[in-house]
């Protein structure tokens, strides 16, 4: 599956702009129906080290209302969380109605780096395909939006971000032994991601893989990707009828 995406796509910084643009303001208006609709949100995160998660997250939420939306970076399990079940420091979580959970990495580490690290047992993270779909599915069933993206670069291109922040000041911060190590893993990770991607990728929860060898597409393709699930999922009348609202309160206020 990994094999089929196509590295190749990308944007001129011109393209890029014009629709970075449209489509975070798009998103602020769908965010604000997000509230108004009571839907919990969730938009979930995974992909390669030095894939462009983060600054994939920061351009999604530019031009959200901070009062609505809360990022989850997530890590090992640390205090109370390693002594519950693994699912449970996710559930705890969860956007509340109106609210967005954007979560940098997620629940998957169960089938990806506690699978390869040896974090759990090979009974624990094959039961977690089935455990994962039944929580997803869940939260769907609830009338949770979920949107889930896998960024994807080649192997050539993560050495060059590696290598990038290594020799840049300001970011070698973001580079550790791990990254390193997982790097020299290659092929039992890609193994797993396709595991994941054909066993998680449901009717109800699909995976969007996204083509982020090149950093500007790969924003945009995130952004599109959003926009376009809250427009399928979001009642749109509602967009009009609040319009409409403040059109009239703005008359009103006027007079």
């Amino acid at each position: 599956m990994l094999e089929t995406v196509d590295l190749t796509k990308s944007l001129t910084p011109e393209e890029y702009k014009t629709r970075l643009i449209a489509l975070q303001v798009r998103l602020g208006e769908l965010g604000y129906q997000v509230y108004v609709q009571g839907k919990p949100l969730i938009i979930a995160f995974e992909g390669w080290d030095a894939a462009g998660k983060g600054g994939a997250i920061r351009r999604l939420t530019e031009r959200l209302d901070p009062r609505g939306y809360v990022v989850h970076a997530i890590s090992a399990p640390r205090s109370d969380d390693a002594e519950h079940p693994y699912l449970w420091r996710f559930w705890r979580r969860l956007p509340e109605a109106g609210q967005i959970a954007i979560f940098d990495r997620t629940w998957y580490g169960r089938v990806l780096v506690e699978r390869i690290e040896g974090f759990c047992t090979e009974d624990e993270w094959r039961r977690g395909y089935r455990e994962i779909n039944q929580f997803e599915r869940q939260l769907v069933d609830f009338g949770t939006i979920l949107v889930k993206f896998w960024l994807h670069i080649s192997q050539d291109e993560q050495l060059r971000r590696f290598e990038e922040r290594r020799d840049t000041a300001y970011k070698s911060w973001k580079l550790t032994d791990e990254d390193w190590r997982n790097r020299d893993k290659w092929d039992l990770y890609a193994e797993a991601v396709e595991d994941m991607l054909l066993k998680t990728s449901t009717t109800v929860a699909p995976w969007t893989v996204v083509p982020a060898n090149d950093k500007l597409y790969a924003r945009v393709h995130v952004l599109q990707t959003a926009v376009d699930t809250l427009e399928r999922q979001l009642d749109l009348s509602f967009e009009a009828e609040t319009a409409a609202r403040r059109s009239n309160s703005k008359k009103r206020h006027k007079k």
